[in-house]
């Protein structure tokens, strides 16, 4: 790595680190005439990293959140939005998406996704490589109103070949280039994606993930891998995979059912069996993400896996041009509907959605929650209650009780709709 890429990597710490101190003098400094720029009124509040819930009205300023309150005068705020009672919860984050549009080809616009997802930040899962990589950050990033961030897939183009397999020829798998994208963006992006099935790096068995984790290390920053499975080559492969994972990389499709070419079964199940080193892996710090997509998410899988000791860390849609249209319908609040189908509680599920995201995503102070000066990042969700159909990715079907429908977004303090802000500036 270069000096000029450290400098640009410390400059940019130091840069958040001057924001956060903006921020915290703008807060101190409000006085009682002063007001809020958005006030949400009957919030059904839940913020589990702080062990909030229940009824809250939330005073916004300067694009962070000011004061949580049981209730503020509707005259302290420029701008006032009511929640009417709905859920209110951290910006849902969505770690593992596709929104390189116009580069990757199965890239939808991140701010399209608002109105199905409530996704104030969000995950571009290897859309681009170290070639077209600027292509995103320069054109499609900054005309983005929701947060984004990135992992650069280790092959040079990413997913512009779709449906073309991006390593059947492994010589796209550029170590250097990959380490050098990773270490001068490292602001937004979090290490390298590699798809490790079958049908994507045909039989060179653990080279591209070798490869990923080489890139990672030679950027000189922290750096994640996001390990792609579902349908690898054979059953022992899988567990090489997981037991070549470090701490704190993302296996994601960690519920996936898709077979292998020879339609074999040789995801972290086999057999109805949790793979150990899967268990392993969990227990080192691997993070397991469900990236449920149009053909990742299996119910028999994550049932036995579950009930194995391999609960998900993170919940994600794998949302891109094809999985959106699939009956499985990877929405994320849809997703997290289906979690709670599996018997998991609503306070786990916006945990999975938010705060621990946002420990992967480390980029931003207090992302993911509702604190006092964290941003101004809010969905607001309405929990409809009564029995629901849900179907996964191998036309297996699920019934359940209730489950989240999207109902507002507010990022940086700015609403998605009404109530306008004049001048309409977000950031």
């Amino acid at each position: 790595m270069t000096e000029y890429s450290r400098r640009e990597v410390i400059r940019a710490g130091a840069s958040l680190a001057m924001l956060a101190t903006v921020a915290g003098s703008a807060r101190s400094a409000m006085g009682p005439n002063d007001k809020f720029d958005l006030l949400i009124r009957n919030a059904n509040l839940l913020d589990p990293s702080q062990g909030l819930a229940g009824k809250r009205d939330i005073g916004i300023r300067y694009g962070l959140i000011e004061s949580i309150d049981p209730a503020i005068p509707e005259n302290r705020a420029l701008r006032v939005m009511d929640a009417g009672g709905k859920l209110v919860t951290p910006g849902l984050i969505d770690l593992h998406c596709h929104t390189f549009a116009y580069g990757s080809a199965i890239g939808i616009p991140a701010d399209e996704l608002v109105a199905h997802q409530c996704t104030t930040t969000v995950v571009s899962a290897g859309d681009a490589g170290a070639n077209n990589f600027a292509a995103f950050r320069r054109f499609v990033v900054p005309a983005s109103r929701t947060r984004q961030f990135a992992f650069v897939h280790i092959a040079v183009a990413g997913l512009a070949g779709f449906p073309v397999p991006e390593l059947y020829n492994i010589d796209y798998a550029q170590v250097d280039v990959a380490a050098r994208a990773v270490a001068e963006n490292a602001d937004m992006v979090l290490g390298v994606k590699v798809r490790m099935s079958e049908n994507v790096i045909a039989r060179h068995g653990l080279e591209p993930l070798r490869r990923a984790i080489a890139a990672c290390v030679a950027s000189g920053v922290p750096a994640k891998v996001m390990v792609h499975i579902g349908g690898v080559a054979d059953a022992a492969l899988m567990s090489q995979i997981l037991d070549l994972m470090r701490p704190g990389d993302v296996l994601t499709h960690c519920y996936s059912g898709a077979p292998n070419i020879a339609g074999e079964g040789t995801n972290i199940v086999q057999n109805g069996r949790l793979l150990p080193a899967a268990l392993a892996a969990k227990r080192r710090g691997v993070i397991f993400d469900i990236g449920h997509g149009g053909g990742s998410f299996d119910y028999t899988i994550a049932e036995a896996a579950i009930a194995q000791g391999c609960p998900p860390d993170t919940i994600s849609s794998d949302i891109h041009v094809f999985s959106g249209n699939t009956p499985g319908m990877p929405y994320l609040p849809w997703v997290m509907s289906k979690l709670i189908g599996l018997g998991f509680s609503l306070p786990e599920v916006v945990t999975m959605a938010t705060s621990t995201p946002a420990r992967v995503i480390g980029r931003i102070p207090k992302h993911g929650t509702l604190q006092v000066g964290a941003p101004a990042d809010l969905s607001l969700l309405e929990v409809v209650e009564g029995p629901v159909s849900f179907v996964d990715t191998r036309n297996n079907r699920r019934d359940g009780r209730m489950f989240l429908r999207p109902a507002g977004t507010v990022v940086a303090g700015v609403a998605f709709g009404r109530p306008y802000q004049a001048p309409f500036t977000t950031r």
